[in-house]
Formats: C-alpha cells, structure tokens, sequence
C-alpha cells in the first residue's frame, strides 16, 4: 500500500490526470453537441442542430486523444517507476498543454497548418520521454 502511495505522488501523475481530464471534457461537449440532434433538446425553431459544425470536429478531435497519446501513457507508466527527472516532468506538461491547444485549434478553426504545428510539439515532446527512458536503459542512469 505505502508503495502504491508513493507512486500516486509522483509528479508525472497530475499531467497524466489532466489528460484523462481533458478527454472527459470533450466526451461532454460531444454529447452537448450530439443533443439536438440525437434528443432534441437545444434544437433550433428550424428542426437543425445549432452545434451540426462542430459535433464532427469534437469527435475527430476525441478520436485523436486515443492514438498518439497511448505512447504518453506508456512512457508515463515506464517513468513513474524511476527517479523523477525534472525535464520529463517538463515534456509531460508540454505535451498536455499542447493537447489542449491541439484540440482548441481542431474544434474552433479550420487551420490544418496550425493544428500540425502543435500536433509537432505533442510529437516531440513524447519523443523526448522515450529518449529518456532510452537513455536511461542503455547506460542505467
């Protein structure tokens, strides 16, 4: 139990959390979203769905927080089981923050160019995790 304790304080907890928290969150806006149409509540007088626009964005965007983020978690699971290094802590808040982001641009624009700028800075900063478990692995840091 004591050490299950001490793993649930690990700092790489509350960025793993926050994207747990994130993914929540878009679950409810897709079914705010998918309310009109699906229950009828919030339609407009016309019979249409004010949200039709961004209900297909949403669920892309949940969709996407079960593909590359699985490598986030393997990494995360891997490190909580090591000394804590500040600069994974760091890439771990990077790469929340910048699914936050991600998932702003893909549901509120169109900017394709925007959304693969970000998606490159959630990209890397897993990368930089696995680097250091790599690392880690080969010279027993």
């Amino acid at each position: 139990m004591a050490q299950l304790e001490t793993l649930m304080q690990h700092p790489l907890i509350i960025p793993m959390a926050s994207h747990v928290a994130l993914c929540a969150f878009l679950y409810v806006l897709l079914t705010i979203a998918r309310a009109p149409t699906i229950w009828g509540v919030c339609r407009r007088t016309d019979g249409s769905n004010p949200w039709a626009k961004f209900e297909p964005r949403i669920s892309a965007n949940l969709s996407n927080q079960f593909e590359w983020p699985l490598f986030f978690y393997a990494a995360g699971l891997l490190l909580v089981h090591a000394p804590v290094i500040s600069s994974s802590v760091a890439l771990a808040w990077v790469f929340v923050i910048g699914r936050v982001l991600h998932s702003l641009v893909q549901i509120l624009t169109a900017n394709v160019r925007l959304r693969g700028l970000i998606f490159t800075i959630n990209f890397l900063a897993v990368l930089g995790l696995w680097g250091g478990i790599a690392y880690r692995s080969v010279w027993a840091v």
